[in-house]
Protein backbone atom coordinates (compact mmCIF):
# COMPACT_ATOMS: atom_id res chain seq x y z
CA UNK A 1 0.00 0.00 0.00
CA UNK A 2 1.52 3.31 -1.11
CA UNK A 3 0.87 6.13 1.36
CA UNK A 4 0.05 9.48 -0.26
CA UNK A 5 -1.16 12.89 0.80
CA UNK A 6 -4.59 13.94 -0.45
CA UNK A 7 -4.97 17.70 -0.75
CA UNK A 8 -7.72 19.58 -2.51
CA UNK A 9 -8.86 16.46 -4.34
CA UNK A 10 -5.36 15.57 -5.61
CA UNK A 11 -3.05 12.75 -4.48
CA UNK A 12 0.52 13.92 -3.84
CA UNK A 13 3.80 12.53 -2.52
CA UNK A 14 5.61 15.74 -1.54
CA UNK A 15 8.39 15.46 0.99
CA UNK A 16 11.11 12.93 1.77
CA UNK A 17 9.96 9.38 2.44
CA UNK A 18 10.59 7.52 5.69
CA UNK A 19 10.36 3.72 6.05
CA UNK A 20 7.35 1.80 7.32
CA UNK A 21 8.00 -1.47 9.17
CA UNK A 22 5.81 -4.48 9.86
CA UNK A 23 5.31 -4.95 13.61
CA UNK A 24 4.73 -8.66 13.00
CA UNK A 25 8.20 -9.52 11.68
CA UNK A 26 10.16 -6.25 11.53
CA UNK A 27 10.38 -6.23 7.72
CA UNK A 28 10.26 -2.95 5.82
CA UNK A 29 6.93 -2.83 4.00
CA UNK A 30 6.86 0.62 2.43
CA UNK A 31 7.63 4.29 2.61
CA UNK A 32 5.65 7.28 3.83
CA UNK A 33 6.03 10.86 2.56
CA UNK A 34 6.83 13.44 5.25
CA UNK A 35 4.60 16.45 4.57
CA UNK A 36 6.51 19.74 4.59
CA UNK A 37 4.83 22.85 5.95
CA UNK A 38 3.77 23.86 2.44
CA UNK A 39 1.63 20.75 2.03
CA UNK A 40 -0.09 21.38 5.37
CA UNK A 41 -0.70 25.00 4.30
CA UNK A 42 -2.19 23.78 1.03
CA UNK A 43 -4.43 21.31 2.85
CA UNK A 44 -5.76 23.94 5.24
CA UNK A 45 -6.35 26.34 2.35
CA UNK A 46 -8.20 23.65 0.38
CA UNK A 47 -10.37 22.89 3.41
CA UNK A 48 -11.15 26.59 3.84
CA UNK A 49 -12.28 26.82 0.22
CA UNK A 50 -14.53 23.79 0.67
CA UNK A 51 -16.18 25.37 3.72
CA UNK A 52 -16.75 28.60 1.81
CA UNK A 53 -17.98 26.67 -1.22
CA UNK A 54 -20.46 23.91 -1.95
CA UNK A 55 -19.59 21.65 0.98
CA UNK A 56 -20.15 24.38 3.56
CA UNK A 57 -23.46 25.25 1.88
CA UNK A 58 -24.65 21.63 1.65
CA UNK A 59 -27.76 20.49 3.45
CA UNK A 60 -28.51 17.57 5.70
CA UNK A 61 -29.72 15.30 2.90
CA UNK A 62 -26.62 15.91 0.79
CA UNK A 63 -24.22 15.29 3.67
CA UNK A 64 -26.08 12.20 4.86
CA UNK A 65 -25.98 10.76 1.33
CA UNK A 66 -22.23 11.43 1.19
CA UNK A 67 -21.74 9.59 4.52
CA UNK A 68 -23.57 6.57 3.11
CA UNK A 69 -21.53 6.59 -0.09
CA UNK A 70 -18.34 6.58 1.97
CA UNK A 71 -19.64 3.68 4.08
CA UNK A 72 -20.56 1.76 0.93
CA UNK A 73 -17.12 2.48 -0.53
CA UNK A 74 -15.37 1.01 2.51
CA UNK A 75 -17.68 -2.01 2.39
CA UNK A 76 -16.86 -2.56 -1.29
CA UNK A 77 -13.13 -2.65 -0.48
CA UNK A 78 -13.51 -4.46 2.85
CA UNK A 79 -10.68 -6.93 2.20
CA UNK A 80 -8.24 -4.19 1.18
CA UNK A 81 -8.92 -2.27 4.39
CA UNK A 82 -8.41 -5.42 6.45
CA UNK A 83 -5.14 -6.19 4.67
CA UNK A 84 -3.86 -2.65 5.20
CA UNK A 85 -4.81 -2.56 8.88
CA UNK A 86 -3.20 -5.94 9.55
CA UNK A 87 -0.01 -4.97 7.69
CA UNK A 88 0.36 -1.68 9.58
CA UNK A 89 -0.51 -2.93 13.08
CA UNK A 90 0.33 -6.64 13.02
CA UNK A 91 -2.93 -7.37 14.86
CA UNK A 92 -4.81 -10.67 14.33
CA UNK A 93 -6.80 -10.59 11.12
CA UNK A 94 -10.00 -11.53 12.94
CA UNK A 95 -9.79 -8.32 14.97
CA UNK A 96 -9.60 -6.16 11.83
CA UNK A 97 -12.44 -8.12 10.23
CA UNK A 98 -14.80 -7.94 13.20
CA UNK A 99 -13.88 -4.64 14.87
CA UNK A 100 -11.79 -2.16 12.87
CA UNK A 101 -13.41 -2.15 9.45
CA UNK A 102 -17.02 -2.81 10.53
CA UNK A 103 -16.82 0.04 13.06
CA UNK A 104 -15.46 2.39 10.39
CA UNK A 105 -18.44 1.57 8.19
CA UNK A 106 -20.75 1.91 11.18
CA UNK A 107 -19.33 5.31 12.10
CA UNK A 108 -20.32 6.84 8.76
CA UNK A 109 -23.73 5.17 8.69
CA UNK A 110 -24.48 6.16 12.28
CA UNK A 111 -23.84 9.84 11.63
CA UNK A 112 -25.83 9.77 8.40
CA UNK A 113 -28.77 8.57 10.48
CA UNK A 114 -28.15 10.96 13.38
CA UNK A 115 -28.31 13.99 11.12
CA UNK A 116 -32.03 13.38 10.68
CA UNK A 117 -32.67 13.10 14.41
CA UNK A 118 -31.24 16.45 15.48
CA UNK A 119 -33.76 18.38 17.59
CA UNK A 120 -34.51 21.97 16.70
CA UNK A 121 -35.69 24.05 19.67
CA UNK A 122 -37.74 27.21 19.60
CA UNK A 123 -39.02 29.46 22.40
CA UNK A 124 -41.74 32.10 22.44
CA UNK A 125 -40.64 35.05 24.55
CA UNK A 126 -42.80 37.83 25.99
CA UNK A 127 -41.33 41.14 24.85
CA UNK A 128 -40.73 43.45 27.86
CA UNK A 129 -42.58 46.72 28.13
CA UNK A 130 -39.49 48.86 27.51
CA UNK A 131 -39.06 47.37 24.03
CA UNK A 132 -40.85 49.07 21.16
CA UNK A 133 -43.61 47.11 19.53
CA UNK A 134 -44.50 44.88 22.48
CA UNK A 135 -45.94 41.50 21.70
CA UNK A 136 -43.76 38.42 21.50
CA UNK A 137 -40.49 37.23 20.04
CA UNK A 138 -39.52 33.89 18.58
CA UNK A 139 -36.11 32.50 19.54
CA UNK A 140 -34.77 29.51 17.67
CA UNK A 141 -31.36 27.89 17.36
CA UNK A 142 -29.49 26.83 14.26
CA UNK A 143 -26.12 25.11 14.14
CA UNK A 144 -23.38 25.95 11.69
CA UNK A 145 -20.08 24.11 11.06
CA UNK A 146 -16.96 25.27 12.86
CA UNK A 147 -14.98 25.41 9.60
CA UNK A 148 -11.63 23.65 9.20
CA UNK A 149 -11.07 20.78 11.64
CA UNK A 150 -7.68 19.17 12.25
CA UNK A 151 -7.95 15.49 13.13
CA UNK A 152 -4.94 13.73 14.66
CA UNK A 153 -5.50 9.98 14.93
CA UNK A 154 -3.42 7.34 16.75
CA UNK A 155 -1.74 4.09 15.72
CA UNK A 156 -3.54 1.63 17.98
CA UNK A 157 -6.96 1.65 16.22
CA UNK A 158 -6.04 3.66 13.13
CA UNK A 159 -9.13 3.35 10.96
CA UNK A 160 -11.72 3.07 13.73
CA UNK A 161 -10.58 6.14 15.66
CA UNK A 162 -9.92 8.24 12.56
CA UNK A 163 -13.41 7.65 11.18
CA UNK A 164 -14.88 8.13 14.67
CA UNK A 165 -13.87 11.80 14.26
CA UNK A 166 -14.02 12.26 10.48
CA UNK A 167 -17.62 11.05 10.20
CA UNK A 168 -19.24 13.54 12.63
CA UNK A 169 -16.96 16.39 11.52
CA UNK A 170 -18.03 15.94 7.89
CA UNK A 171 -21.63 15.26 8.85
CA UNK A 172 -21.75 18.63 10.64
CA UNK A 173 -20.56 20.35 7.44
CA UNK A 174 -16.91 20.94 8.30
CA UNK A 175 -13.92 20.31 6.08
CA UNK A 176 -11.18 18.19 7.64
CA UNK A 177 -7.42 17.82 7.48
CA UNK A 178 -6.37 14.43 8.84
CA UNK A 179 -2.90 13.57 10.11
CA UNK A 180 -2.76 9.84 10.93
CA UNK A 181 0.01 8.27 12.96
CA UNK A 182 3.24 7.90 11.03
CA UNK A 183 3.21 4.24 12.17
CA UNK A 184 -0.13 3.41 10.50
CA UNK A 185 -0.74 5.44 7.33
CA UNK A 186 -2.27 2.86 5.00
CA UNK A 187 -5.98 2.79 5.86
CA UNK A 188 -6.01 6.60 5.89
CA UNK A 189 -4.78 6.59 2.31
CA UNK A 190 -7.41 4.00 1.38
CA UNK A 191 -10.09 6.16 2.99
CA UNK A 192 -8.92 9.13 0.89
CA UNK A 193 -9.36 6.97 -2.22
CA UNK A 194 -12.88 6.00 -1.14
CA UNK A 195 -13.83 9.61 -0.42
CA UNK A 196 -12.38 10.67 -3.77
CA UNK A 197 -14.62 8.11 -5.49
CA UNK A 198 -17.60 9.13 -3.34
CA UNK A 199 -17.56 12.53 -5.03
CA UNK A 200 -17.25 14.90 -2.09
CA UNK A 201 -16.37 18.46 -3.13
CA UNK A 202 -12.66 19.16 -3.47
CA UNK A 203 -11.09 20.03 -0.13
CA UNK A 204 -13.83 18.60 2.10
CA UNK A 205 -11.43 15.81 3.13
CA UNK A 206 -7.66 16.29 3.15
CA UNK A 207 -4.89 13.96 4.32
CA UNK A 208 -1.29 14.75 5.25
CA UNK A 209 1.28 12.23 6.47
CA UNK A 210 4.22 12.78 8.75
CA UNK A 211 5.48 12.92 12.30
CA UNK A 212 4.31 15.10 15.19
CA UNK A 213 6.77 17.45 16.93
CA UNK A 214 8.48 19.83 14.52
CA UNK A 215 6.65 18.20 11.62
CA UNK A 216 3.21 17.81 10.04
CA UNK A 217 1.39 17.31 13.35
CA UNK A 218 2.80 20.47 14.88
CA UNK A 219 2.35 22.46 11.65
CA UNK A 220 -1.32 21.45 11.59
CA UNK A 221 -2.28 21.90 15.25
CA UNK A 222 -0.60 25.30 15.42
CA UNK A 223 -2.00 26.53 12.10
CA UNK A 224 -3.94 29.80 12.32
CA UNK A 225 -6.36 28.53 9.67
CA UNK A 226 -7.58 25.63 11.81
CA UNK A 227 -10.87 26.22 13.64
CA UNK A 228 -10.91 23.12 15.89
CA UNK A 229 -8.72 20.15 16.80
CA UNK A 230 -9.83 16.60 17.58
CA UNK A 231 -7.11 14.31 18.92
CA UNK A 232 -6.80 10.81 20.34
CA UNK A 233 -3.47 9.78 21.83
CA UNK A 234 -1.28 9.93 24.89
CA UNK A 235 -1.75 12.66 27.47
CA UNK A 236 1.71 14.23 26.99
CA UNK A 237 1.00 14.75 23.29
CA UNK A 238 -2.38 16.24 24.18
CA UNK A 239 -0.62 18.78 26.41
CA UNK A 240 1.72 19.73 23.56
CA UNK A 241 -1.20 20.14 21.14
CA UNK A 242 -3.05 22.26 23.70
CA UNK A 243 -0.06 24.60 23.97
CA UNK A 244 -0.03 24.89 20.18
CA UNK A 245 -3.77 25.57 20.09
CA UNK A 246 -3.60 28.18 22.85
CA UNK A 247 -2.09 30.87 20.62
CA UNK A 248 -5.24 30.91 18.49
CA UNK A 249 -7.71 29.84 21.24
CA UNK A 250 -8.61 26.85 19.08
CA UNK A 251 -11.31 24.55 20.56
CA UNK A 252 -10.08 21.02 21.30
CA UNK A 253 -11.62 17.61 21.84
CA UNK A 254 -9.17 15.17 23.44
CA UNK A 255 -9.40 11.47 24.22
CA UNK A 256 -6.17 10.74 26.04
CA UNK A 257 -4.44 8.04 28.08
CA UNK A 258 -5.66 5.83 30.87
CA UNK A 259 -4.60 3.59 33.73
CA UNK A 260 -7.95 1.89 33.91
CA UNK A 261 -9.14 0.02 37.02
CA UNK A 262 -11.31 -3.05 37.39
CA UNK A 263 -13.15 -3.77 40.66
CA UNK A 264 -13.97 -7.44 41.24
CA UNK A 265 -16.23 -8.06 44.23
CA UNK A 266 -16.48 -11.40 46.00
CA UNK A 267 -20.07 -11.88 44.84
CA UNK A 268 -19.10 -11.59 41.17
CA UNK A 269 -19.53 -14.40 38.67
CA UNK A 270 -15.90 -15.48 38.85
CA UNK A 271 -15.86 -17.14 35.43
CA UNK A 272 -17.26 -14.00 33.81
CA UNK A 273 -14.91 -11.72 35.76
CA UNK A 274 -11.80 -13.69 34.80
CA UNK A 275 -12.90 -13.95 31.18
CA UNK A 276 -13.76 -10.25 31.08
CA UNK A 277 -10.42 -9.26 32.60
CA UNK A 278 -8.53 -11.38 30.08
CA UNK A 279 -10.32 -9.41 27.36
CA UNK A 280 -9.96 -6.03 29.01
CA UNK A 281 -6.24 -6.47 29.79
CA UNK A 282 -4.93 -8.34 26.75
CA UNK A 283 -7.11 -7.49 23.73
CA UNK A 284 -4.89 -6.09 20.96
CA UNK A 285 -1.98 -6.79 23.32
CA UNK A 286 -3.20 -4.09 25.68
CA UNK A 287 -2.83 -1.37 23.05
CA UNK A 288 -6.31 0.07 23.51
CA UNK A 289 -6.87 3.13 25.65
CA UNK A 290 -9.74 1.33 27.38
CA UNK A 291 -7.67 -1.66 28.50
CA UNK A 292 -7.42 -2.56 32.19
CA UNK A 293 -3.99 -2.20 33.81
CA UNK A 294 -5.08 -2.12 37.48
CA UNK A 295 -7.25 -4.93 38.85
CA UNK A 296 -8.56 -4.78 42.43
CA UNK A 297 -10.09 -8.01 43.78
CA UNK A 298 -11.97 -8.50 47.05
CA UNK A 299 -9.75 -10.54 49.37
CA UNK A 300 -11.89 -13.71 49.77
CA UNK A 301 -11.52 -14.52 46.04
CA UNK A 302 -8.14 -12.83 45.44
CA UNK A 303 -5.91 -15.94 45.35
CA UNK A 304 -8.23 -17.92 43.10
CA UNK A 305 -8.73 -14.96 40.76
CA UNK A 306 -4.96 -14.41 40.40
CA UNK A 307 -4.32 -18.11 39.80
CA UNK A 308 -7.00 -18.33 37.12
CA UNK A 309 -6.04 -15.05 35.43
CA UNK A 310 -2.38 -16.09 35.32
CA UNK A 311 -3.26 -19.45 33.80
CA UNK A 312 -5.37 -17.80 31.12
CA UNK A 313 -2.60 -15.32 30.32
CA UNK A 314 -0.08 -18.15 29.87
CA UNK A 315 -2.48 -19.91 27.49
CA UNK A 316 -2.89 -16.94 25.14
CA UNK A 317 -1.41 -17.64 21.73
CA UNK A 318 -2.96 -15.54 18.98
CA UNK A 319 -1.94 -12.08 20.15
CA UNK A 320 -0.36 -9.34 18.09
CA UNK A 321 2.88 -7.39 18.49
CA UNK A 322 3.62 -3.96 19.85
CA UNK A 323 3.38 -1.31 17.16
CA UNK A 324 7.13 -0.65 16.97
CA UNK A 325 10.51 -1.69 18.32
CA UNK A 326 10.55 1.48 20.45
CA UNK A 327 7.20 0.65 22.01
CA UNK A 328 8.22 -2.97 22.60
CA UNK A 329 11.32 -1.75 24.39
CA UNK A 330 9.22 0.64 26.49
CA UNK A 331 6.88 -2.15 27.61
CA UNK A 332 9.78 -4.51 28.36
CA UNK A 333 11.42 -1.74 30.40
CA UNK A 334 8.28 -1.64 32.60
CA UNK A 335 8.47 -5.41 33.01
CA UNK A 336 12.02 -4.96 34.30
CA UNK A 337 10.97 -2.02 36.46
CA UNK A 338 8.16 -4.09 38.01
CA UNK A 339 10.68 -6.70 39.16
CA UNK A 340 12.96 -3.98 40.55
CA UNK A 341 9.99 -2.53 42.45
CA UNK A 342 9.31 -5.95 44.00
CA UNK A 343 6.54 -7.41 41.85
CA UNK A 344 5.67 -11.08 41.74
CA UNK A 345 5.41 -12.11 38.08
CA UNK A 346 2.47 -14.52 37.91
CA UNK A 347 2.61 -14.88 34.12
CA UNK A 348 4.72 -13.51 31.27
CA UNK A 349 7.21 -10.78 32.01
CA UNK A 350 9.37 -10.94 28.91
CA UNK A 351 9.52 -11.36 25.13
CA UNK A 352 8.30 -14.63 23.58
CA UNK A 353 10.29 -16.86 21.25
CA UNK A 354 8.35 -18.36 18.34
CA UNK A 355 11.12 -19.97 16.28
CA UNK A 356 9.86 -18.35 13.08
CA UNK A 357 9.73 -14.96 11.35
CA UNK A 358 7.75 -13.48 14.25
CA UNK A 359 10.96 -13.40 16.27
CA UNK A 360 11.95 -10.41 14.12
CA UNK A 361 8.78 -8.61 15.20
CA UNK A 362 7.90 -6.58 18.26
CA UNK A 363 6.10 -9.05 20.52
CA UNK A 364 5.92 -9.10 24.32
CA UNK A 365 4.27 -11.64 26.60
CA UNK A 366 0.87 -11.10 28.24
CA UNK A 367 1.83 -10.40 31.83
CA UNK A 368 0.12 -10.58 35.22
CA UNK A 369 1.79 -8.93 38.23
CA UNK A 370 1.02 -8.81 41.94
CA UNK A 371 2.64 -7.54 45.12
CA UNK A 372 3.39 -3.90 44.25
CA UNK A 373 2.47 -0.91 46.42
CA UNK A 374 0.13 1.69 44.95
CA UNK A 375 3.05 4.13 44.83
CA UNK A 376 5.02 1.96 42.38
CA UNK A 377 5.61 3.48 38.97
CA UNK A 378 4.36 0.30 37.36
CA UNK A 379 1.00 0.86 39.08
CA UNK A 380 0.85 4.63 38.50
CA UNK A 381 2.06 5.06 34.92
CA UNK A 382 0.32 4.03 31.71
CA UNK A 383 2.23 1.16 30.08
CA UNK A 384 -0.05 0.52 27.08
CA UNK A 385 0.88 -3.12 26.75
CA UNK A 386 -0.55 -6.55 27.64
CA UNK A 387 -0.06 -6.23 31.40
CA UNK A 388 -2.10 -5.81 34.55
CA UNK A 389 -1.29 -5.59 38.24
CA UNK A 390 -3.72 -7.35 40.61
CA UNK A 391 -4.14 -6.19 44.23
CA UNK A 392 -6.59 -7.12 47.02
CA UNK A 393 -9.12 -4.92 48.83
CA UNK A 394 -11.35 -5.49 51.86
CA UNK A 395 -14.18 -2.97 51.67
CA UNK A 396 -16.21 -1.15 49.06
CA UNK A 397 -14.85 2.21 50.17
CA UNK A 398 -11.28 0.91 49.91
CA UNK A 399 -11.97 -0.37 46.40
CA UNK A 400 -13.23 3.04 45.33
CA UNK A 401 -10.30 4.81 46.95
CA UNK A 402 -7.84 2.56 45.09
CA UNK A 403 -9.65 2.92 41.77
CA UNK A 404 -9.82 6.72 42.02
CA UNK A 405 -6.23 7.22 43.20
CA UNK A 406 -4.91 7.95 39.70
CA UNK A 407 -4.19 10.99 37.56
CA UNK A 408 -6.20 9.28 34.82
CA UNK A 409 -9.93 8.69 34.49
CA UNK A 410 -10.93 7.13 31.20
CA UNK A 411 -12.72 3.79 31.77
CA UNK A 412 -13.39 1.23 34.49
CA UNK A 413 -15.13 -2.10 35.01
CA UNK A 414 -17.12 -3.33 37.99
CA UNK A 415 -17.84 -7.02 38.50
CA UNK A 416 -20.65 -7.83 40.95
CA UNK A 417 -23.96 -9.74 41.09
CA UNK A 418 -25.33 -7.18 43.59
CA UNK A 419 -27.48 -4.75 41.59
CA UNK A 420 -27.64 -2.25 44.44
CA UNK A 421 -23.85 -2.25 44.73
CA UNK A 422 -23.50 -1.77 40.97
CA UNK A 423 -25.74 1.31 41.06
CA UNK A 424 -24.01 2.58 44.20
CA UNK A 425 -20.42 2.08 43.04
CA UNK A 426 -20.56 3.00 39.35
CA UNK A 427 -21.33 6.74 39.80
CA UNK A 428 -18.52 7.04 42.36
CA UNK A 429 -15.78 5.72 40.07
CA UNK A 430 -13.96 8.73 38.65
CA UNK A 431 -13.93 7.69 35.01
CA UNK A 432 -15.87 8.81 31.96
CA UNK A 433 -17.07 5.26 31.24
CA UNK A 434 -18.05 2.56 33.74
CA UNK A 435 -18.85 -0.95 32.50
CA UNK A 436 -20.67 -3.31 34.88
CA UNK A 437 -20.16 -7.04 34.23
CA UNK A 438 -18.88 -6.30 30.73
CA UNK A 439 -16.12 -4.44 28.92
CA UNK A 440 -15.99 -2.33 25.75
CA UNK A 441 -19.68 -2.73 25.05
CA UNK A 442 -20.38 0.42 23.04
CA UNK A 443 -23.44 2.25 21.80
CA UNK A 444 -22.34 4.91 19.32
CA UNK A 445 -24.98 7.33 20.62
CA UNK A 446 -23.53 7.50 24.14
CA UNK A 447 -20.86 9.90 25.46
CA UNK A 448 -17.28 8.65 25.14
CA UNK A 449 -14.34 10.30 26.88
CA UNK A 450 -12.42 10.70 30.10
CA UNK A 451 -11.84 12.94 33.09
CA UNK A 452 -8.66 14.27 34.70
CA UNK A 453 -5.64 13.54 32.45
CA UNK A 454 -7.72 11.26 30.24
CA UNK A 455 -9.31 13.92 28.11
CA UNK A 456 -11.44 16.97 27.44
CA UNK A 457 -14.98 16.76 26.11
CA UNK A 458 -17.07 13.84 24.88
CA UNK A 459 -17.44 12.05 21.57
CA UNK A 460 -20.31 9.97 20.27
CA UNK A 461 -23.79 10.70 18.95
CA UNK A 462 -25.08 14.18 19.64
CA UNK A 463 -21.97 14.93 21.71
CA UNK A 464 -19.72 14.81 18.65
CA UNK A 465 -22.14 16.75 16.47
CA UNK A 466 -22.36 19.42 19.19
CA UNK A 467 -18.58 19.78 19.34
CA UNK A 468 -18.21 19.99 15.56
CA UNK A 469 -20.86 22.71 15.18
CA UNK A 470 -21.60 26.11 16.65
CA UNK A 471 -25.07 26.98 18.01
CA UNK A 472 -26.46 30.29 16.82
CA UNK A 473 -29.53 31.86 18.42
CA UNK A 474 -31.89 33.75 16.10
CA UNK A 475 -34.37 36.13 17.76
CA UNK A 476 -37.24 37.58 15.71
CA UNK A 477 -39.72 39.98 17.20
CA UNK A 478 -43.23 39.06 16.14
Amino acid sequence: MKAEHYVGGVFRSDGPAFPLFSPADGAEIGGVPEAPREVVDDAVAAAREAVRGPWGASGVEERAAAMRRIADGIQARFGEFVDAEVADTGRPRAFAETVDVPRAIGNFRAYADLLYGRPERAYTTQVPGWSTGGGQALNYTVRRPLGVVAIISPWNLPLLLMTWKVAPALAAGNAVVVKPSEETPSTATLLAQVIDQAGLPSGAFNLVHGHGPGAAGEFLTGHPGVDAIAFTGESATGSAIMRNAADHITPVSFELGGKNPALVFADADLDAAVDGTVRSSFTHSGQICLCTERVYVERPIFDEFVERLGARARELADYGPMISAAHRDKVLSYYRLAREEGATVVAGGGAPSFGDERDGGFHVEPTVLTGLPETARTVREEIFGPVCHVAPFDTEDEALRLANDSPYGLASTVWTRDLSRAHRVAPRVETGIVWVNCWNLRDLRTPFGGVKASGIGREGGEYSLDFFSEPVNVCIQI
